[in-house]
């Protein structure tokens, strides 16, 4: 565990203090607490879409065939 200093408002620490006092904790365990939620929920989401695998078909060679299935639908390749 590290050491470090953070800057709140003073509105904040009081509320943080009475959750700690409630659970008979310190003010230390709650920050701890509410930094590992707030990562936890934050983690890996920077920069996944949200709609990144919904359109699942179940099929796992779509890749190797994209081009078979992408002209199988239209006239054929372009012509060059």
């Amino acid at each position: 565990m590290k050491r470090t200093t953070i800057f709140s408002d003073e509105a904040v620490l009081k509320t943080l203090r009475d959750l700690a006092h409630k659970r008979k904790t310190s003010l230390s365990v709650v920050i701890r607490a509410a930094l590992q939620e707030y990562a936890g929920k934050h983690q890996g989401t920077a920069n996944v879409p949200s709609f990144l695998g919904i359109g699942r078909s179940g099929k796992k060679d779509i890749a190797e065939r994209a081009e078979e299935l992408l002209w199988s639908r239209a006239d054929g390749p372009p012509k060059r």
